[in-house]
């Protein structure tokens, strides 16, 4: 693994989110374990390793719709095509085992095996029937028109998918119709998760005075569980050292992947960052954005257990922000999928959206249609860090770059919808 050569928080720089996200790009190692599942419990796993096409799709030349099929030679150039019929029809499943002489055609369904020596189809409603004889309009269609080749969706030997994807409905499909019934998957990574703070108390519980419930622990959790980690909630760490020290450890223990909410700013009053980087080489850095500067990444080593640290800022909305920001796509990377870019959406601002240049601002918008077609965004409410409602109500960030300056009242600006991030 690349060591974190970037600046650390003690040297005062801030630095930028692109700065930031390649050096945890270059840090990653991905799992290598692997299982082998059914397809129908495949949904949303990493392939493992490239499925080669161990047949021709499709595995003969065939009908691409209902109509008749003859030789395309037999097209006059001139004039209508006037062709015999042959008694019989050609159905799907059932190939034709006779020969069809020059001069004829034969009634064919969709999907049906081109008879030998066939290679053009004509729709029935481009055809006139005059008894046993079939007319073709002239110029209705051309030699090899209507016809699907043998392989030319996929040739045997050729990759279907490549590893590292996340399978998707359509995969599935694709790999039942090579006659495969199972798929070799990376297994699922693990991530443990816990929040810190002695002002932090569980949802359900009576709230005494200066406390606050985590909310935290419930976007994270639901966040991971739609990139399709296993998720090891390890629920609330209170700010002393010992109990810091052995709920890491049993992280290390048991999973691939740490994350954390609160405890790495400098002004924090408790003892998460200093048993951070005893644990392992943990940079914390101060990040040029907005929410959610504060953040701290690296590997944590116990013996030969180790796991790859990501804490995010204890304020809710920069919590899930910083998690979107730079823990998703990386968690993704360590569960072996190849890293996609966030899906990127333009939309025209509805108003002037002040900003300095010098920092990546995420703030929280509503994308609809505007009256003319195109799609516009708007924010929502106070842009605070700690108002989780104003995030609720969205269903996108806009994402103001890193030199970007204020915008003004219609012009287009990046957003990540939500419905994306899954």
């Amino acid at each position: 693994m690349a060591e974190l050569t970037v600046s650390p928080l003690a040297t005062g720089d801030e630095l930028p989110v692109d700065a930031a996200r390649a050096a945890i790009a270059a840090a990653l190692v991905p799992i290598t374990q692997t299982e082998t599942l059914p397809l129908t419990a495949a949904l949303g796993r990493i392939l493992a390793a490239d499925v080669v096409s161990p047949i021709d799709v499709p595995a003969h030349d065939n009908s691409a719709m209902d109509g008749y099929a003859l030789h395309g030679a037999d097209l006059a150039t001139d004039g209508p095509t006037v062709l015999l019929a042959l008694p019989g029809t050609v159905y799907a499943g059932a190939p034709w085992a006779g020969d069809v002489p020059r001069g004829h055609c034969l009634k064919i369904m969709t999907g049906a095996v081109m008879p030998a020596g066939l290679d053009t189809v004509v729709p029935r409603e481009l055809v006139t029937l005059e008894g046993e004889l079939v007319q073709i309009r002239p110029g209705a269609l051309k030699t090899g028109e209507n016809r699907r080749k043998q392989g030319e969706d996929l040739a045997r030997g050729s990759a279907a998918l490549r590893a590292g994807r996340r399978l998707r409905p359509a995969d599935l499909g694709l790999l039942a119709s090579l006659g495969l019934a199972e798929v070799t998957v990376f297994r699922r990574l693990r991530v443990a998760l816990f929040s810190t703070g002695d002002e932090v108390f569980a949802p359900g519980q009576p709230l005494p005075p200066g406390g606050i419930y985590d909310s935290n622990r419930f976007t994270l959790t639901a966040a991971l569980q739609q990139i399709g980690v296993e998720v090891l909630d390890l629920g609330l760490v209170r700010d002393d050292p010992a109990t810091l020290t052995a709920v890491l450890q049993r992280a290390l223990r048991e999973a691939d992947a740490v994350v954390t909410s609160g405890g790495v700013s400098m002004g924090d009053a408790d003892h998460t960052r200093d048993v951070m980087a005893a644990l392992g080489d943990v940079a914390f850095w101060k990040v040029a954005m907005r929410p959610g500067r504060p953040f701290a990444f690296g590997p944590l080593q116990d013996g030969t257990h180790r796991a790859m640290l990501f804490a995010l800022p204890g304020n809710p909305v920069a919590a899930l922000v910083t998690f979107y920001a730079f823990a998703r796509e990386a968690l993704q990377v360590l569960g072996g999928a190849r890293p996609e870019p966030m899906p990127v959406l333009q939309a025209r601002s509805v108003a002037a959206i002040r900003k300095r240049p010098g920092r990546t601002e995420y703030q929280r918008g509503i994308v609809e249609r505007a009256p003319d077609g195109l799609w516009q965004v708007r924010i929502t409410g106070s842009q605070g860090a700690g108002i989780l409602r104003s995030l609720s109500e969205a269903n996108a960030l806009v994402v103001l770059r890193h030199e970007q300056g204020s915008v003004a009242a219609g012009e287009p600006v990046d957003v990540w919808l939500f419905d994306g991030l899954v």
